[in-house]
């Protein structure tokens, strides 16, 4: 939902728009560099995706500092601590909530970098050295911070033009209103279509409320299948609903320390495709064991059964950090899930033991067939065509 805004009255919107603007400009030019390296560092490994040419390598990673360094030196160099100025007010205006000190601390976190890449770019080291390679690179955790991070700060920013909700309905009628839904509820037919927080942690959901062939768009408050839930509003489409009802604030993050522009090298890897490609060109039980046991093998190169395992595992974590009825109730048929495949991994890897126990191979009479057939000798007739005459014809 894209909330409308307005000018504020004191005429400040126009400044809070070119910073924010600004950190946009970067973000954007960031998730470009970002791309843009993966595929260098990709064209330097090999298909298990380790670093064979470590000098390709290196060559990319310092092309990609000098990029991000020239992203924020045009985008949010003079705009940065004006924008951390204009977060920190909006937030000492929010009311209180759980979000509030994660935020302060982000933004507390973002003036630290931000005074550590200003401390370098004011002290520029000679072009093209290895000073300035290595300039580059202490710099690059803290603007991939900026990256990451500064959408909190935007927002934040922002809030100077957001407006205000306003109740519609009054106690009677939300009741009322509360009472339909929840009826509509119980026979299937309160379709959610979006939901979000807003800024004072509370959960908002917008749904369709079908009654005799009829839908209404309806406003929810909380958690949909707690039984405390509200309906705080109805409307005749998502712009006007968006018009009134409380703006959405950035949602929340799995695990706080992970970062996109500043990911770990991944681990080493065969996928599947090649498992099966290794069991179909295999001419002995060992080459089909070998496969199945690479599917299942665990450690620094783990296989794709052990990653389909972390993935539920991971998935259901997720599930649960959502605090609502349905997130947790998913997350336990995703962790029950997870057991079932470490169930199935145990028994795939003893089933390959047994494979390579066989000692066997394919039997002679499975031979190959040629994909190109030989051409025939140079003084060979080619075949008679039959005559027209002898060709049945077709009637419709």
């Amino acid at each position: 939902m894209t909330p409308t805004s307005d000018p504020t009255p004191d005429g400040s919107l126009p400044v809070i728009a070119e910073l924010t603007d600004g950190a946009r400009d970067f973000r954007l030019r960031m998730t470009v560099i970002d791309r843009e390296s993966e595929v260098a560092f990709d064209m330097t490994c090999d298909r298990y995706g380790r670093t064979v040419h470590t000098g390709a390598a290196a060559a990319a990673r310092a092309h990609r500092n000098r990029a991000a360094v020239e992203a924020y030196t045009t985008h949010l160099a003079p705009h940065a601590d004006a924008l951390l100025d204009a977060a920190r007010r909006a937030l000492d205006e929010l009311h209180p909530a759980r979000h509030l000190a994660g935020w302060r601390a982000v933004l507390d976190g973002l003036a630290a970098s931000a005074t550590e890449i200003r401390r370098a770019l004011d002290r520029p080291a000679d072009p093209g050295s290895p000073a300035e390679h290595a300039q580059h690179s202490a710099l690059w955790p803290h603007l991939a911070a900026w990256a990451d991070h500064s959408f909190i700060a935007i927002d934040l920013a922002d809030q100077n033009k957001h407006h205000r909700h306003k109740a519609p309905l009054t106690d009677e009628e939300q009741q009322t209103w509360t009472q339909r839904a929840q009826a509509a509820q119980q026979r299937g037919e309160l379709e959610r279509t979006e939901s979000w927080y807003a800024a004072d942690g509370q959960l908002i959901t917008l749904a369709h409320l079908i009654e005799d062939d009829d839908s209404t768009l309806v406003a929810l408050r909380g958690d949909p299948d707690a039984p405390s839930w509200q309906v705080i509003g109805h409307y005749a489409h998502e712009y006007e609903a968006g018009k009134v009802l409380p703006v959405p604030v950035p949602p929340g993050v799995l695990s706080a320390d992970v970062s996109r522009f500043n990911r770990p090298v991944p681990v080493p890897g065969v996928s599947l495709q090649e498992l099966i490609r290794d069991v179909v060109e295999g001419r002995t039980a060992g080459d089909a064991s070998e496969a199945l046991l690479g599917a299942v093998q665990r450690g620094y190169i783990p296989g794709p059964m052990v990653r389909l395992q972390e993935l539920l595992e991971t998935s259901s974590r997720f599930a649960s950090a959502l605090e609502t009825v349905q997130g947790r109730q998913i997350a336990a048929r995703l962790s029950a899930l997870g057991r079932q495949i470490e169930f199935l991994t145990h028994e795939v890897e003893e089933a390959a033991e047994d494979l390579g126990a066989t000692v066997a191979v394919l039997p002679p009479h499975r031979t190959p067939v040629l994909r190109i057939r030989p051409r025939p000798a140079v003084d060979t007739a080619p075949p008679t065509p039959l005559a027209r005459a002898s060709v049945t014809a077709r009637h419709r």
